[in-house]
């Protein structure tokens, strides 16, 4: 039987042709190879990794260890921010807010003892004494100086700027008008009492009404301090306690596992984490207490007093006028009553006085507040007194007597006398007060000084203590 012939090339299939082959010789029927897995991303890796490491004690140490440093440094930067923005406050309402307020009180009460000094000058018409014209200069020069420090102190194109701005145009028109009725008085020309009035009215119905707008304006803002320096640093002080538990639950955990009673270095974070809270408890009490007294015994007593103050300075200034108009202003009332408007002014002055005066004697706490608010209460009782006497003349005609009850020498008892009682009682009441604020508001700064900075250290150190003792138990295992 002939050989088969062997077959050269690739087998057959049974009843087929030879498969197609590719380029390497490989069949192209065959099928296809199996894709590559993605690329798995950082986070999922780095979660599994950690998944893997919780697992194993070393790995739950790191985590906590990790946790406790992130949870102290956060407590401490919180501690420093929140600390760093109520010192600040306090700093403002110390050293920026409350001076500007009482500056601003400073020109509203230089301006109105200015327009008393002046009227008072007038009605001495050429004997006009050396005094009067000294302390109007002075009222002048001090407004002037003051406008300029709230000028410095405000914000360019604020209403306290614009409001400073008017003042400084009308402080001279009104010096103006001033000397105009000066100069005609003294030639014993009426006109003069004409350019007084109008002096007058520049002050009470334009510079006077700017001056208590700047003022209120100036005590906003010291209101606002005072509302940012008081609040409680409640997250700080939460993020406090979640830290000293964790402290706490981390070294429990470590004497389960260990049986051993102490970790220097959580002891030493659980220290300083519990010094930075008492710190921040106690110190921010402390202040928050001091910045209260300074408010309730400072800034609500000089408010009042500087009301009286104004008060007693725009019923002075009406009493003359109603001696320089002798009548010739008069306005009618709701009941259909025509009175003089200067002594009508005078009547209402003198009642906002004497409520002022009954405010501030309540606010006093102590015999150096007392005593002055009193000697001024007693100095206004006589001049209602002595003042009706000098209306009483007044309206008889007598109008000489009028004017020396009211500008006369001591011997005459006149009512300036009881204003410059009631003046100088007033200027020491408000001095003590302001000293009273002074030390409270001092007292209050103190106590966060150096809270901010501490806080930030003693932070960092507890963090590091609760490394270090998780690093301590950390080398048990190598």
């Amino acid at each position: 039987m002939p050989a088969v012939p062997a077959q050269s090339g690739p087998p057959r299939p049974p009843g087929g042709s030879p498969l197609a082959q590719g380029e390497f010789g490989a069949p192209t029927g065959s099928p296809p190879a199996p894709e590559a897995a993605p690329r798995r991303t950082a986070w999922a890796e780095g979660v599994d990794r950690l998944r893997a490491a919780a697992t194993t004690e070393p790995g739950r140490l790191r985590i906590i260890g990790a946790f406790l440093a992130l949870l102290v440094v956060a407590f401490g930067a919180i501690t420093a921010w929140q600390m760093t923005e109520r010192s600040a406050a306090a700093d403002n309402v110390l050293h920026s807010s409350q001076p500007l307020s009482a500056s601003a009180a400073d020109i509203y009460r230089s301006l109105a003892d200015a327009n008393t000094a002046a009227s008072s000058g007038f009605l001495a018409g050429g004997q006009e004494s050396q005094e009067t014209r000294d302390r109007y200069e002075e009222d002048i020069r001090t407004a002037a100086a003051k406008l300029i420090t709230a000028a410095n102190s405000s914000e360019p194109g604020s209403s306290a700027a614009r409001t400073i701005s008017r003042l400084n145009e009308l402080l001279p028109e009104y010096k103006g008008l001033i000397e105009r009725a000066r100069a005609n008085n003294r030639q014993g020309y009426p006109l003069g009492g004409a350019y007084l009035r109008y002096a007058n009215d520049t002050m009470q119905h334009e510079m006077l009404p700017k001056a208590e707008q700047l003022y209120k304006s100036e005590n906003r803002r010291l209101n606002a301090d005072y509302a940012d320096a008081k609040p409680y640093p409640w997250a700080a002080i939460a993020l406090g306690v979640v830290a000293l538990g964790a402290l706490a639950w981390a070294q429990r955990r470590n004497y389960h596992r260990t049986n051993r009673v102490l970790n220097q270095g959580m002891a030493a974070a659980t220290a300083a984490s519990l010094a930075v809270l008492l710190w921040l408890t106690v110190g921010h009490t402390v202040a928050r207490s001091g910045l209260n007294e300074s408010y309730d015994h400072g800034v609500r007593s000089l408010n009042v007093l500087h009301d009286a103050q104004i008060a007693s300075l725009k019923a002075r200034g009406n009493e003359n006028l109603t001696l320089v108009s002798r009548g010739a202003e008069t306005k009618t009332l709701a009941d259909k009553t025509t009175v003089d408007v200067y002594d009508y002014d005078f009547d209402q002055d003198m009642k906002t006085l004497t409520r002022g005066l009954a405010v501030a004697a309540d606010l006093a706490n102590d015999g150096s507040g007392e005593r002055p608010v009193e000697a001024a209460t007693a100095n206004m009782k006589v001049w209602k007194q002595r003042h009706a006497e000098a209306r009483e003349a007044d309206n008889n005609g007598e109008y000489q007597l009028a004017l020396d009850r009211v500008i006369g020498s001591p011997d005459k008892k006149p009512t300036g006398e009881c204003f410059d009682g009631v003046d100088k009682n007033l200027g020491i009441a408000l001095t003590h007060e302001q000293d009273e604020f002074q030390r409270a508001a001092g007292g209050g700064l103190d106590a966060m000084t150096g809270l901010p900075l501490g806080a930030a250290v003693l932070a960092v150190l507890a963090a590091a203590g609760a490394v270090l003792g998780i690093g301590r138990r950390l080398s048990e295992y190598r």
